[in-house]
């Protein structure tokens, strides 16, 4: 039985296009092995986001042929999509798919080795990379029945992104929004609900613009999923704060499994760098959001990505961000160094911040977002929470279950029963760690 391995890169969209690929292998009768093993096939999905994305991508094509020189690794995904031509000249991949071909992995791999045979020499396949913004393309089907998790499930429904943000190359390696048909997202969750999933998370690469490019929306979407028996909780991937109406917020509080743990993009709590970064929103209108949220939900989980030192970021700025960061107050925060990216507009752009005064501004905001972050769980400290608990894992010594509740707070449990993927009541107690809190049992 020939051995494959994968290793991925990036972002959750890129993770379920990994979980799909490792399924296509598995159906065609390749063995999986750890990517740190020698295989007859290495595929690696790359990430652009980032300059050190591109980076980390290279190194991991690397990796894979010196593990095995005679193997056939497979560069995919966004790093190979925006950088063809050296992808093309690295000696260290010999079949390259783009975005939107990852469903016929196993067929330019069997193509692969059959001009391989034929030929007696390494003949790069790069045919499968496309113009992703040239005409209009359709959504890459791909379908999961099972995920490395047990208990929850990642569902792509969305590629794509029309925002052309001034610090991102997304939209030049992923094209133009595409949304998948509800119908083949309800198959998957039905599947996926049929193998014992309760959890299932909504993602994309700009889940706001679901629908917009068939005369359909999100809200309609996560109703349709709601019915679907078996599914417990539904998660939403990143969206934007526009998304978030009156009507939005209302109709979603009505729908129980939705969980109340929403990640609303913000890069900046400064109008000034927003408008740099063409982001298509103000802060006030940002807090908006954010009060909606917390109208309709009971003190719900907001969580957030903040970019440091973007160019022309002044201290004065700076402070406004931090300023507006502990006015929202959020749950979590992710903090990002802006690192320059090669064929954006903000890569050109005058008064690039110094890497030192970047790495000043990301502690501070840190240590704030950590000090929130404290705050968010010790509200639960005493109340009885619902979780859905995932695996075992060993802390301090003792052998607990841990999970989340519905807001995304991790939860351990001292039982002898196995209560992977069940839900269970009970109080949270103490943190028993940094970020993890005891549960004592009902």
């Amino acid at each position: 039985m020939k051995k494959a391995a994968l290793h991925n890169l990036g972002c959750k969209v890129n993770a379920y296009e990994t979980e799909a690929m490792q399924q296509l292998l598995e159906e065609a009768g390749y063995e999986i092995v750890p990517f740190s093993e020698k295989a007859d096939v290495y595929v690696v999905n790359t990430c652009s986001v980032t300059n050190m994305a591109d980076r980390k991508s290279r190194q991991m094509l690397h990796k894979a042929k010196k593990l095995n020189p005679d193997s056939i690794v497979v560069g995919a995904g966004c790093y190979v999509q925006t950088k063809e031509q050296e992808a093309i000249s690295d000696l260290a991949i010999d079949i390259i798919i783009g975005n939107n071909k990852k469903h016929e992995l196993v067929s330019l791999i069997n193509e692969y080795m059959a001009k391989r045979e034929n030929t007696h020499s390494d003949l790069l396949t790069e045919n499968a990379v496309i113009d992703i913004n040239d005409n209009k393309q359709e959504f890459e089907e791909l379908f999961l029945s099972k995920t490395a998790e047990h208990t929850r499930a990642f569902i792509k429904v969305q590629d794509g992104c029309n925002q052309f943000c001034s610090y991102c190359i997304i939209p030049y390696a992923r094209g133009r929004v595409r949304s998948r048909s509800i119908e083949n997202v309800l198959a998957e969750v039905n599947r996926l609900a049929q193998n014992g999933f309760k959890e299932i998370v909504l993602t994309g690469i700009h889940l706001s613009s679901y629908g917009v490019d068939c005369d359909d929306n999100l809200l309609h979407l996560i109703r349709e999923v709601h019915k679907v028996d078996g599914i417990e909780r539904i998660r939403l991937g990143s969206f934007e704060p526009r998304l978030i109406t009156e009507e939005f917020a209302s109709e979603l509080s009505k729908l129980e499994k939705v969980c109340p743990h929403f990640h609303l993009s913000l890069q900046s709590g400064c109008d000034e760098t927003l408008n740099r970064m063409n982001r298509k929103y103000t802060t006030e209108e940002y807090a908006r959001s954010c009060q909606l949220l917390r109208k309709y939900f009971d003190h719900p989980a907001i969580t957030t990505d903040v970019i440091v030192g973007f160019p022309g970021e002044t201290e004065e700025e700076f402070e406004k961000t931090k300023e507006y960061l502990e006015k929202i107050h959020f749950y979590e925060m992710h903090i990002f160094k802006y690192s320059k990216r090669q064929g954006t507009r903000a890569a050109v752009m005058d008064n690039q911040v110094p890497d030192e005064i970047k790495t000043k501004r990301s502690s501070i905001l840190i240590e704030l977002g950590n000090r929130m972050s404290k705050e968010y769980r010790d509200y639960y400290i005493g109340m009885d929470k619902e979780v859905l608990f995932e695996e075992k894992t060993k802390l301090f010594g003792k052998e607990y279950f841990v999970g989340y509740t519905k807001e995304y707070v991790k939860v351990a449990i001292e039982t002898q029963e196995n209560v992977e993927n069940r839900l269970i009541t009970g109080k949270i107690a103490e943190p028993l760690s940094g970020e993890v809190y005891l549960m004592k049992n009902i």
